[in-house]
């Protein structure tokens, strides 16, 4: 029950903050980059996959670590009536990393998933992001070749073509090096970072212990001012990590697909390795993530799996359905009106042979001739079938075209095909 919910606050009543209701033309927005990115990744040979939108606790607190923000600040956490601590999903890898091993899929790679739908986080809501918020994203589980790191960056590039957003995005690239490199750049930004500790901001001074890599992406001006004196990466990676990244830009290159290095891209969390990716816009007002990834070879091991490299993105279906060009609108539908109540039966019967033809029909409820076509015109209609008794007795019906103010009468019994011929 709503808590103190009356007649009078009744009006008052507004979704949760950080939520929103996708009305129609909004969810049509969802619907195309959903669905296009779906289209596009069957191509691929992706194939859909759904997990729980809650999972254990443990699922996303191991991988992601109890110190991080998103375990210890966003998530929305809840133990049920069995004592069990559950946690809505904040992102959808971990969740299809459980659900490779749940289900015994670890020895049937390359594993190839797509998969769309709501996150949560408890954070602050700002343009284009939300405590709910939704997500498309993919998974490819299982080679180590940086063919497969090409390979989703590829298909992200070619949603993004798809969608008409491409051209407003840059793809950012970055590398991670291998676990080795990683920690030796991990140690030497802890010991500069610890020599102007006193200048660094609350969370950057709580990250240099747990989490060193996350002062790069600070979005604190005074961070920022040191972040620029801090090392780069590339001192500290090794040969092997150097090839597996030459590799890389060497097939984006042949793909044609363009990119900017950033130094400064990083992931936070241990199970990242090798290539990071982002693409960002600045249409949105200032520079905002569309759609990143990366791989992660180190996260099957830490859910209890074997080792299984891995990479994949998620991208913001709320930020991309804002870049979106006017959607198409729906169908414009034919209207069946009853002319008296013996005809009722008929028009219902009629409207529907036509929907089951794959025509869009709205039959109105009640209301007299007059009032059925102002409402034919408030929902943008095509056409008007109008059935009335003297023509129904001669198995006929009356047409009326709404666009050209013209009517005809047609067979009752060809409505159906005199319609999509029209259509057609």
């Amino acid at each position: 029950m709503f808590s103190g919910l009356n007649e009078s606050n009744m009006a008052e009543l507004q979704a949760v903050r950080g939520t929103q209701d996708l009305l129609p033309e909004e969810q049509r927005r969802h619907r195309i980059v959903a669905e296009t990115a779906r289209q596009i990744a069957e191509t691929y040979g992706f194939q859909e996959i759904a997990t729980p939108i809650f999972e254990f606790t443990e699922v996303f607190s191991r991988p992601i670590g109890e110190a991080t923000d998103v375990v210890s600040k966003e998530m929305y956490t809840f133990v049920d009536r069995s004592g069990d601590s559950l946690s809505l999903r904040p992102e959808g890898t971990a969740a299809v990393a459980r659900a490779v091993l749940s289900n015994g899929l670890t020895q049937s790679t390359p594993l190839k998933f797509f998969y769309s739908g709501p996150m949560f986080r408890h954070e602050r809501p700002q343009k284009g992001r939300y405590r709910q918020f939704h997500q498309i994203g993919v998974e490819l589980m299982g080679p180590a070749q940086p063919q497969a790191d090409a390979e989703v960056i590829a298909l992200g590039a070619h949603i993004l073509e798809r969608l008409g957003v491409l051209k407003s995005c840059i793809l950012e690239l970055n590398t991670l090096g291998d676990s080795s490199s990683r920690q030796a750049y991990r140690a030497a930004l802890v010991a500069y970072f610890t020599q102007h500790v006193a200048a660094l901001s609350e969370d950057s001074r709580d990250r240099l212990t747990r989490n060193p890599l996350r002062i790069l992406d600070s979005k604190d001006a005074g961070d920022k001012e040191i972040v620029a004196g801090a090392p780069a990466f590339d001192a500290y990676l090794n040969d092997e990590s150097k090839t597996f990244f030459a590799a890389v830009r060497q097939r984006l290159d042949l793909l044609k697909i363009e990119y900017t290095l950033n130094p400064r891209l990083v992931r936070g969390l241990d199970y990242y390795s090798h290539t990071a990716f982002e693409f960002v816009t600045t249409a949105l007002g200032s520079q905002g993530t569309v759609l990143g990834g990366g791989r992660y070879d180190g996260l099957m091991p830490m859910i209890g799996g074997p080792e299984m490299p891995a990479v994949g993105w998620a991208g913001g279906i709320e930020r991309l359905a804002m870049l979106l060009e006017a959607p198409s609108p729906p169908p414009r539908p034919i209207v069946v009106i009853p002319v008296g109540d013996a005809t009722d039966l008929a028009a219902l019967a009629l409207t529907q042979e036509l929907r089951h033809a794959g025509l869009p029909v709205d039959l109105g409820y009640s209301g007299n001739v007059t009032k059925r076509m102002k409402r034919a015109n408030k929902v943008n209609a095509r056409f008007a079938l109008v059935l009335g008794e003297e023509e129904l007795s001669r198995g006929a019906v009356v047409l009326r075209d709404l666009d050209a103010g013209t009517q005809t009468e047609l067979a009752r019994d060809q409505v159906c095909q005199s319609l999509q011929a029209i259509l057609a």
